[in-house]
C-alpha cells in the first residue's frame, strides 16, 4: 500500500532522506567501462535528469494513492481520519498468524471488560454467526484522541473482519453508513452516539461487506 504524505514536512523529510541517500554518489568515480559514455560535461544534466526522474516517480505513486481514496462514493478528504487508521490497522494484524489480537474469544468477558473500561464506555461486541464470521478477539490500539478497540472475526475458510471502534465521535453527526476503500481494503463505517464504527475487509467484496455491517449494526441496535 503506497503512502501517502500528509503536508509539507513530510515532503521535505523525504527529499532530505534522498539526498542523504543519493549525493555521495555524485563524488563517486564514473566507472571506466562508461568514461567513453558519460563524458563530465554531461554529468550536471544526467543529474538533473535523474532528479526530474525520481520526483516523477514520487509524484505518480502518490497520485495513484489519492485516486484509490477518490474512485469510492466518498473523497478523499471527507473521509474521517479514524476510518484511515482502521484500514491500516486492520491490513497491519489480519495477515497475522500467531498473534491477530491481543485477547481471544475464550476470554470474551475479560476482553469486553477491559476495553470498556480503557475506552471509558460500555462496549458489546457483536455476534456475527449468522453471517458466517466467528469471534478470534481483540486488541487495544492508540487512536487520535485516546485509546480505541479493534475486533476480528474469521469464516471457517479463514477469511477475516476486523471491527473498530472509537469513542468522542460526537462531532460527527453523520450516522448513515458511508464507504471508502484503501487500497485493497474496504471499510463501512457509522457514528452511532458517541461511538464511531468502521467495519474493514479485504477479503469480501462491497456488497457482502454492506450485509455484514448491517448484521453488525443490528447486534448494536436490538
Amino acid at each position: 500500500m503506497a503512502y501517502l504524505p500528509q503536508d509539507d514536512s513530510e515532503m521535505q523529510a523525504i527529499s532530505n532522506a534522498l539526498h542523504e541517500a543519493y549525493d555521495p554518489m555524485l563524488s563517486e568515480p564514473v566507472p571506466g567501462r562508461f568514461a567513453h559514455v558519460l563524458r563530465p560535461r554531461w554529468t550536471p544534466y544526467a543529474v538533473a535528469a535523474a532528479w526530474t526522474l525520481l520526483g516523477l516517480g514520487v509524484g505518480l505513486a502518490c497520485g495513484w494513492q489519492l485516486r484509490s481514496w477518490q474512485g469510492g462514493p466518498v473523497a478523499k478528504a471527507d473521509v474521517p481520519a479514524f476510518v484511515r487508521r482502521a484500514a491500516i490497522a486492520h491490513a497491519t494484524f489480519v495477515p497475522e498468524i500467531r498473534h491477530p489480537v491481543e485477547v481471544g474469544a475464550d476470554q470474551e468477558q475479560h476482553l469486553i471488560t477491559w476495553l470498556s473500561k480503557r475506552l471509558g464506555t460500555r462496549l458489546r461486541v457483536p455476534s456475527l454467526e449468522t453471517v458466517g464470521y466467528s469471534l478470534v478477539g481483540g486488541r487495544l490500539l492508540p487512536g487520535e484522541k485516546g485509546p480505541v478497540a479493534q475486533f476480528m472475526y474469521q469464516t471457517a475458510q479463514g477469511r477475516r473482519l476486523t471491527l473498530y471502534v472509537r469513542t468522542d465521535a460526537s462531532e460527527n453527526p453523520e450516522t448513515a453508513f458511508r464507504y471508502a476503500a484503501e487500497g485493497g481494503v474496504k471499510v463501512f463505517y457509522w457514528i452511532d452516539r458517541k461511538l464511531g464504527y468502521a467495519l474493514s475487509s479485504s477479503d469480501i467484496g462491497k456488497d457482502d461487506l454492506l450485509k455484514v455491517a448491517n448484521a453488525v449494526y443490528q447486534q448494536l441496535n436490538p
